[in-house]
């Protein structure tokens, strides 16, 4: 067995209450760092193995499935596993100078044993095939981040947590009811087992009420239009470097689950061709593209505008996998990727304008071309791949999202894409405005971000520049991903398949050393 997968998760489980003994936030800054670095190098091993040998397996205490908790890291997983850990190693390190502004000093140490509880539950939510697990990561993740937005000094942070509890709640349990029906059905947990399962059963009405459930627990963590409704008080409230974080990964990886679990668990066949789930998906992704653009026109502070923007891209993530084919399943885990750069260096831009200013007001970032030029030329490339333009990331993620919709036949829902487009137009030039005509607020600071926050907001957004000049890395691993997922049924047969005769060998041989007892040795 490969021990890559679970190091991914037990390493920042066990560093996370080191974090609160240390005590001394300074000293927890470098764990965490030290930890998010190591996580983001495993990623990219695993990312490198997969390539090369398959799939990787773990089972816990050397139980295998479906009796034990597996985890898996394939060609899916390892590419949201380097999306997770590179934005969680290019927030981690930024310098106390943003979160001492909203986070009290004595509360360092706490933001960095909440930030790696948090990373543990995206990493576990990742790598795990089991269902019942999944909610467990799914919880750790969950109760983690309403401590990281209820951090900051902002009062309205606390409201903000509550009412993202209150949500997180709801969609936790319509997950774990639907997780509970599926184990009614199939009597098991692990994710390829019970499609194999299901894929030997009639479409039973508790088989279509625990997709029911699932989907819409998902939905709700995934901010999905309408249950959105948490999302831009999360992400304008909490401190700016833990919205670029959540924007970076957070939806990311519930938007894999939901993937995952629909072509993987249930199988597109019955998705799609059986409930017709697509009628219902595809017109409440255009609708999110739209109001969430037109919402964030109307705002007056950059970080709600961020966040609505985030709703329409949500929205384009989901219509991505409406399509219900291969090409569109790879455009939306390629502007999943994408959208984690674009989002997640935003927001640092964010955090660097209200560490010099405190204030993230549209209407004060007046002059802020010339008192922040590096600042602001960061924003630009951020503002330029929301909207789309040729050599950023977003040009590649609409083309791709384009293009598999008129081969999927869908003309209008292309042109609905490009049109969607002219409205990130609309507020990404309000914020331009501001910042070149617009007029410097009387006695506002002429200094430049400090360069410990600028160069990882510029890794982020650097980044969707090069890997939106040279996209041959990203559109490979996408599609491959793609492929897999497509194949999602048919690969969690085989899977089963291959276990039953493994076990049946193992009892066929008197002498055979089972898992467990070459665990126990």
């Amino acid at each position: 067995m490969n021990h890559l997968p679970v190091l991914q998760v037990i390493v920042p489980l066990l560093a996370a209450p080191i974090c609160l003994l240390l005590r001394h936030g300074g000293l927890a800054r470098v764990l965490a760092t030290c930890v998010a670095w190591s996580s983001f190098a495993m990623a990219l091993i695993s990312l490198d193995q997969v390539a090369q040998l398959g799939t990787l397996t773990y089972y816990l205490g050397g139980w295998e499935p479906p009796w034990g908790i597996e985890y898996r890291i394939d060609r899916t997983s390892a590419l949201v596993l380097v999306v997770v850990t590179g934005i969680a190693s290019a927030v981690i390190p930024i310098g106390p100078g943003e979160k001492s502004y909203q986070i009290p000093g004595h509360r360092h140490a706490m933001y960095y044993a909440a930030f790696l509880l948090c990373l543990c539950g995206l990493l576990g939510m990742t790598v795990t095939a089991d269902a019942f697990n999944v909610f467990v990561f799914l919880e750790i993740s969950s109760l983690s981040t309403y401590t990281l937005i209820g951090l900051g000094s902002n009062r309205r942070a606390l409201t903000a947590a509550f009412n993202y509890l209150i949500m997180g709640t709801v969609g936790g349990t319509f997950y774990l009811i639907g997780v509970g029906l599926l184990y009614q059905m199939t009597g098991s947990l692990n994710m390829a087992d019970i499609a194999t399962r299901l894929s030997e059963m009639q479409s039973t009405r508790t088989v279509v009420v625990a997709f029911a459930f699932v989907t819409m627990g998902l939905a709700v963590k995934l901010a999905v239009f309408p249950v959105h409704q948490w999302l831009p008080n999360a992400y304008a409230y909490s401190p700016s470097a833990v919205s670029a974080f959540l924007a970076g990964t957070g939806t990311k990886v519930v938007y894999y689950l939901l993937a995952r679990i629909l072509m993987t668990v249930f199988g597109a066949a019955f998705v799609f061709d059986i409930l017709g789930f697509d009628r219902l998906l595809m017109p409440i992704s255009l609708v999110a593209m739209f109001a969430g653009s037109v919402a964030a026109i109307y705002q007056t502070d950059l970080k709600r505008l961020l966040a609505y923007s985030s709703i329409a891209q949500v929205g384009y993530l989901t219509l991505a996998l409406s399509l219900g084919t291969t090409e569109g399943i790879a455009a939306g885990l390629l502007h999943m990727f994408n959208h984690a750069l674009m989002k997640g260096g935003l927001f640092l831009v964010v955090a660097c304008i209200v560490c010099r200013t405190g204030s993230s007001q549209i209407s004060e970032l007046g002059g802020l071309a010339r008192r922040m030029p590096m600042t602001f030329a960061a924003l630009i490339v951020g503002g330029f791949g929301l909207i789309g333009v040729p050599s950023t990331v977003g040009f590649i993620s609409k083309w791709y999202l384009v293009s598999a919709a008129l081969g999927s036949g869908s003309y209008v829902v292309a042109a609905l894409i490009l049109a969607s487009s002219l409205l990130a137009v609309v507020y990404v030039w309000k914020i331009v405005e501001a910042c070149v005509f617009g007029k410097a607020p009387e006695g506002a600071p002429q200094e430049e971000a400090p360069l410990g926050m600028l160069i990882p907001t510029w890794a982020l957004l650097g980044a969707t520049l090069v890997f939106g000049l040279s996209a041959d890395f990203t559109t490979h691993a996408a599609t491959s991903a793609a492929e897999q997922l497509s194949n999602g049924v048919k690969t969690a047969k085989l899977i089963s398949r291959e276990r039953r005769q493994l076990h049946a060998h193992t009892l066929a041989e008197p002498n055979a050393v089972t898992p467990a007892q070459e665990s126990g040795q």
